[in-house]
């Protein structure tokens, strides 16, 4: 049952939306035709599909609605797409991303980020990296589509959780553009811009990007986060079909957010250890512990570039050819105050039993002063893809057939420097202490784990996709994958110049799905799909699982997926409505690097909702929510128990009302988010409770071309919790959802 309170909010939100039209003294028209939307997510090559006409779920945001829920990184916006649980409490990058039902203990194992239908890295995972973190949002993006299970595993990279596929602006005949500026109550000042139009017949281009500088939502005294981005995108139309290139160059970083004490005075949801006083830091690494001068304060963040194109062409004969290509290049490094155990009183671990000094200001801190280990975790990463996407497909009457090739290479270079722990001051930006043992010693206070390795993965794929119109109203559909996936890669841990670990791996597996769409009317429809899929390993697979690789084990996970959908889309609404149920065999789970995996069979049932409603009075509604049940069945020790941080229930519903007052346009929304009780481990000892989450936003145009956007983000502060320590489960620790922050904007459309 939804909580008391929950009700409460949802029917507040729906208040604040319904009360301005009071307000209004004209309704503007809002009795528009409604415009056919087609899908490319799903599709061989990305040739396209009307969503009322697929046998699968996705959902579509447009750039209005990214806007209204103001997301505050790739990651955020993810949370509008049902089935997907997502925890952005680390910042602009190293979110967690949960799909329904699938098992994970961080990161995004089952999500893959495409821009233009291109993958932006295949493997969705590596340690300290998932997709989202190299990937921001800015003006240049048009439409996000998400798809969960349907035919994933069978097309692009073949992936069986949620494919993500951002879609890039382009140019129109009319010179187009937009010149925005935002700033936030923690500082932020952001500069975004984005121009289109013809550069000659049938050219077109779209350029845009953003600037940006801020101390961080938790503020941690000195420009923590700090970024740039530019965007080309170039369309070449020609009779036949079209040719498309563009470029993404990003450099941008932000402090990496991680978990804090609970229920410690002075620390909250605003509460960040890192600060001036111990952003510079000295760490010892290697055999002969060579010293080494880190800077806490770069954070999390992506330098480098996604660049591709595609090209579309329709034969005479009928056949019709797409192909995608995508280059990722860059580095995605991670530096971090990482906690390590419990807070405590300085008089447990001083070395006289009662006081210490400040490494930093030299001032002596008393024996009741509260104090933390604090690991100074650095990781450099280097990588590099290349992926291309080749289809044919033609129509013989009631039959189409798709064939496709997928190539990629993809590859990484690590360099890490795990532990580094020594006790710091547990306040905002608390520095080290000298007067305590181990934060003398080089080893210091805990565990250390350095690496240097290197990684190189090809998997080259066929695939074919084949749908027969049966009769007027039932399609049905399949399609087959045969992939074989490669991996070289060699591990020095120690730094000392000797491989402890290398792999030379070769495994194919073929992947299926079957589905059918009935038509029950020109505007719904219900489908039926299985398929089944599989999760190939990379590089931080076979460290964490070496031993089971060794005996012979091919550390596959394999993926089956069952969906039972109804489907409308009228002229004021659309509803999709999902039934699913999927198993997950060879699931690994590390609680640490470096220390052994759990292997793992996970299964869930459950049902998604996604429903939109817009009324020509100016209401609009949407709204999802999931319900499932988890179940571990197959593990060392916890047989029977839930999926870890894993709720049972999401709800979010977004209401809008556009109105006209004084002669100006306006619309007010507010999104509440509501979630259940999570476990924060596999033992299901930890329990992370469920929150609910209120956003408000105000947008009047109050002339042609002039935009103002307020936006509130955590209205009520509230203190929710989206993970605990997942290092140490038993450490009280946990980290808070952002704190109330407050957004404005300007922008000129012309």
């Amino acid at each position: 049952m939804i909580k008391t309170n929950s009700l409460s909010l949802i029917a507040t939100a729906i208040t604040l939306a319904l009360s301005a039209s009071a307000q209004a003294e004209q309704q503007p028209n809002n009795n528009k035709e409604k415009v056919e939307t087609i899908i490319v997510s799903g599709t061989p090559g990305g040739a396209g599909i009307r969503k009322i006409d697929a046998s699968f779920a996705v959902t579509n945001i447009d750039a209005v609605q990214i806007d209204k829920l103001a997301p505050k990184s790739t990651a955020d916006l993810l949370k509008a797409v049902p089935g997907i649980w997502v925890e952005s409490s680390g910042g602009e990058s190293g979110a967690n991303v949960f799909v329904r039902g699938f098992p994970g203990g961080g990161d995004a194992p089952f999500l893959t980020v495409s821009l233009q239908g291109s993958p932006i890295y295949p493997a969705p995972t590596l340690s300290f990296l998932e997709n989202t973190s190299i990937f921001r949002l800015d003006e240049t993006i048009s439409m996000m589509e998400g798809l969960r299970g349907g035919p994933n595993p069978v097309v692009s990279n073949g992936q069986p959780g949620l494919t993500t596929n951002f879609q890039l602006k382009r140019g129109q005949a009319d010179t187009e553009g937009t010149f925005k500026y935002t700033t936030t109550d923690y500082g932020l000042n952001r500069i975004d811009g984005v121009l289109s139009g013809e550069i000659s017949n049938d050219l077109y281009y779209m350029v845009g990007g953003y600037i940006k500088r801020s101390s961080g939502i938790r503020d941690a005294g000195f420009t923590s986060e700090k970024g740039h981005q530019f965007t080309i995108n170039l369309t070449k139309e020609f009779a036949d079909g079209e040719f498309n290139l563009y470029t993404r160059q990003t450099d941008d970083r932000g402090a990496w957010y991680l978990p804090t004490p609970l229920n410690v005075e002075g620390v909250d949801a605003g509460f960040t250890q890192l600060g001036t006083n111990n952003r510079k830091a000295i760490i010892y690494v290697g055999d002969e512990n060579a010293p080494m001068s880190v800077d806490m304060g770069d954070g999390r963040g992506w330098k480098g570039h996604v660049s591709g194109g595609s090209l579309k062409v329709e034969f005479k004969n009928g056949w019709q050819l797409n192909d995608r290509f995508s280059l990722t290049q860059g580095d995605a490094n991670t530096l971090g105050l990482v906690p390590a155990g419990s807070a405590m009183r300085l008089s447990e671990v001083a070395d006289n039993g009662e006081t210490a000094t400040g490494s930093v200001t030299g001032d002596e801190y008393a024996g009741d002063t509260m104090v933390q280990q604090y690991g100074r975790w650095v990781v450099l990463k280097d990588i590099e893809a290349f992926t291309n996407d080749l289809a044919l497909s033609k129509t013989f009457g009631d039959w189409s057939s798709a064939f496709g090739i997928y190539t990629a290479t993809t590859s990484a270079k690590d360099w890490w420097s795990l532990g580094n722990t020594a006790y710091h001051v547990l306040e905002q930006g608390g520095e080290a202490l000298n007067g305590i043992a181990c934060n003398s010693d080089v080893a210091g206070c805990a565990f250390n784990y350095d690496i240097n390795s290197s990684g190189d993965a090809t998997t080259w794929a066929i695939y074919t996709t084949q749908s027969y119109q049966a009769t007027e109203a039932l399609k049905l559909d399949l399609g087959l994958r045969s992939e074989q996936h490669e991996v070289e890669y060699s591990v020095d841990e120690g730094l000392d110049g000797a491989i402890t670990k290398a792999v030379d791996y070769d495994e194919r597996k073929t992947s299926w799905t079957l589905g059918a769409d009935y038509s029950l009317s020109l505007d719904s429809g219900v489908f039926v799909r299985m398929n089944k899929g599989y999760k190939m390993p990379y590089f931080d697979d076979f460290r964490d699982n070496y031993s089971t690789y060794e005996s012979g084990e091919s550390l596959i996970k394999a993926v089956t997926q069952a969906e039972l959908g109804y489907k409308y889309m009228g002229e004021t609404g659309d509803l999709f409505v999902t039934l699913f149920t999927n198993e997950v065999k060879g699931d690994t789970f590390v609680r640490r690097p470096g220390v052994p995996a759990e292997i793992l069979t996970n299964e869930a049932t459950g049902v998604e909702l996604d429903y939109s409603y817009n009324h020509e009075s100016g209401l609009s509604v949407n709204l999802n929510a999931t319900w499932q049940d988890t179940e571990i069945t197959e593990s060392p020790t916890n047989d029977g128990n839930k999926a870890q941080r894993q709720p049972d229930w999401m709800l979010r519903i977004t209401p809008s009302y556009d109105f006209e007052m004084s002669g100006m346009y306006a619309t007010l929304y507010g999104t509440l988010s509501a979630v259940d009780d999570r476990f924060g481990d596999n033992e299901n000892t930890v329990v992370l409770e469920g929150y609910e989450k209120l956003d408000i936003g105000l947008i009047v145009e109050p002339t042609e071309g002039v935009k103002l956007q307020l936006a509130v983000d955590n209205l009520t502060d509230k203190q929710g919790i989206t993970e605990g320590d997942p290092r140490n489960p038993d450490s009280p620790n946990g980290r808070y959802i952002m704190p109330r922050s407050v957004k404005f904007s300007v922008a000129y459309t012309f």
